[in-house]
């Protein structure tokens, strides 16, 4: 009788979101897991790690019930869509849907309704569920996607369904009741496709990126790695004991848009409680950090700029925060040294990732060896988007495929190999093959990198303004307005010239309290941009609009295609410049 050895469960264990969600509550069963604060009614649900799980258990049975056909490698099962907020039924099917071999789809409920239409049909999604704030969303598009979609749930905070036309609808809650509060768990193989995550189809039809278990696995490991390693300027004992397993989480960033950043599984692994706030306003965001004492949050630049311009701002104690992790696009230095000046108790830092990476590939931290420069010259490395991640092979190659020079000055495209980069856009073979061409997948971000290897964007390839012969930068402008003490949030395009091929509108939103105009944002480029030598007088913009808003996507970049598309609204009201570069 030949011996078995079970490589199964060692050399080939394999790496599954059920191990993530599993440990918690192994260690931790009676601790406080999950908060979830009702944006509308202001009521608290709260879970330990034991209730939760449990949750997630009855979940997945319902699902099963439902005929829920679990995937193999190459072949995704089942789509499960979401649309929904950071809720913790969200965060239940987070992980129901994976753990039992379906593909999560969570659609990006920000994006326009034929957008939203396209992703459910392209995906077949076969169960929609959906906040019951989203109703009339559901509702809108009910025809369009109900020859495709055989099931709808409603997730509500209160019992009973609502006067609807959608057929066969159930709710969340009597889906799940019922069920039994233990499973066991199936063992996938960790190539089984676990979620769907569409960009957001900016040019174009969204694209679908594809992740596995193995995948999201690998990224969690590794980012709880690269957090660990990662040196936080002037932190702490006090501050580092607030992190980590006693972190206290907000998980601010959508689930909608590319894993959340990967907080819901970090925060699940390292047991970290988890904040949920539904969607994000200024006042709610206060009274979550105030009130559960957070420790750890991830924002984007906007939120950032909506802080600083908040008068109330100083109402709330935030002293509890230590690490505010900044995405979705560059952190101006300007934004960043304003913003911590009102709240001294932390420091931002920059990141960089795509839906096409999960997202985290680059992240922002100080070097062992640059440990000991001040607060300015930390200032100016943690604004950069940063170093890669442990595990992650990234480089800035210029047009002939060949790395730049690390001068801090050379623009290349980024391009990217990672464990948990996608390997293809779903239902789309040509498209992955100009994804990954060369065998790098290519990010379509132009950046510089210096000699300690800190990568700053320079821009999106579409982006960059080509004024003449020269390529002008937009994310350097943007960063640099940002600096001045009058402006909140600023973003340049550039606008057709018939002499120069473009030239940069600069679209500039002031910050409460101050007044300035269009010559003192030139005034203040020529001042910290052209006598410092950061940027060239050609590379000033030659209009400048001021405006009390600028247009967003649905996850809070600036919306440039919609500033293009709506170009004549802002060039009526922008000011030719021109004549103060002399």
């Amino acid at each position: 009788m030949e011996a078995r050895t079970y490589p199964e469960f060692s050399t080939h264990y394999p790496l599954l979101l059920t191990t993530i969600m599993q440990r918690p509550v192994r260690l931790y069963p009676d601790l406080p897991g999950v908060v979830y604060r009702n944006p509308s009614s202001g009521e608290y649900a709260r879970f330990t790690w034991l209730a939760w799980y449990r949750r997630v258990c009855q979940l997945a049975h319902a699902l099963n019930g439902l005929g829920v056909v679990p995937g193999v490698p190459d072949e995704p099962g089942d789509r499960i869509a979401t649309l929904a907020l950071n809720t913790h039924r969200h965060l239940e099917l987070y992980y129901a849907v994976p753990g039992i071999g379906a593909t999560l789809h969570p659609v990006n409920v920000r994006l326009s309704r034929e957008h939203v239409i396209f992703t459910i049909r392209h995906a077949q999604d076969r169960i929609v569920f959906f906040d019951d704030t989203l109703l009339p969303l559901v509702e809108s598009i009910y025809d369009q996607i109900s020859d495709v979609v055989e099931r709808f749930v409603y997730m509500s905070d209160r019992p009973g369904l609502p006067d609807t036309r959608i057929a066969g609808l159930i709710h969340y809650e009597d889906l799940i009741a019922g069920q039994p509060e233990a499973m066991d768990w199936p063992m996938l193989h960790e190539d089984v496709n676990a979620t769907l995550c569409y960009t957001t189809g900016t040019t174009g039809q969204p694209k679908g990126a594809t992740f596995t278990h193995r995948q999201l696995y690998l990224m969690t490991v590794h980012v709880m790695a690269q957090q660990a390693v990662a040196n936080t300027p002037d932190a702490s004992p006090a501050d580092a004991a607030r992190l980590g397993e006693n972190a206290v989480l907000l998980l601010n960033t959508p689930m909608y848009h590319i894993h959340a950043w990967g907080a819901p599984f970090v925060a699940v692994y390292c047991a970290q409680k988890i904040v949920l706030h539904g969607t994000f306003t200024v006042q709610g965001f206060c009274e979550l950090v105030e009130r559960e004492k957070v420790t750890s949050v991830g924002i984007v630049t906007t939120i950032a700029a909506m802080l600083l311009a908040y008068p109330d701002l100083h109402k709330y104690d935030l002293s509890s925060l230590v690490r505010v992790s900044v995405g979705g696009g560059a952190l101006p230095l300007g934004l960043k040294t304003k913003l911590e000046a009102l709240l001294p108790s932390f420091r931002m830092s920059s990141g960089y990732g795509m839906t096409e990476t999960a997202p985290t590939i680059v992240t922002s931290f100080i070097r062992k060896d640059l440990t000991g420069l001040d607060r300015a010259q930390t200032d100016a490395l943690l604004v950069k988007a940063g170093l890669p991640v442990l595990g992650v092979d990234v480089e800035v190659l210029d047009d002939d495929g060949k790395p730049v020079p690390r001068d801090d000055q050379t623009v290349g495209e980024i391009v990217v190999r990672a464990p948990w980069a996608t390997c293809a856009y779903y239902r789309e073979p040509e498209r992955s093959a100009e994804l990954w061409r060369g065998g790098w997948l290519h990010t379509g971000d132009i950046a510089r990198i210096d000699r300690h290897g800190y990568i700053t964007i320079a821009d999106r390839a579409k982006d960059v303004i080509r004024s003449g012969a020269e390529m002008v930068p937009t994310v350097l402008l943007e960063n640099l307005i940002a600096m001045a003490d009058f402006v909140v949030e600023a973003t340049v395009v550039g606008v057709p010239d018939a002499v120069w091929g473009e030239r940069p509108l600069a679209l500039v939103k002031l910050r409460p309290g101050f007044e300035a105009d269009e010559g003192d944002v030139i005034a203040f480029l020529k001042t910290h941009g052209v006598d410092t030598g950061k940027i060239t007088k050609w590379m000033l913009p030659a209009l400048v609009a001021m405006t009390g808003e600028i247009p967003k996507t649905s996850v809070g970049k600036y919306n440039k295609k919609q500033i293009r598309e709506e170009l004549d609204r802002f060039l009526a009201i922008a000011r030719d410049v021109t004549d103060r570069h002399d």
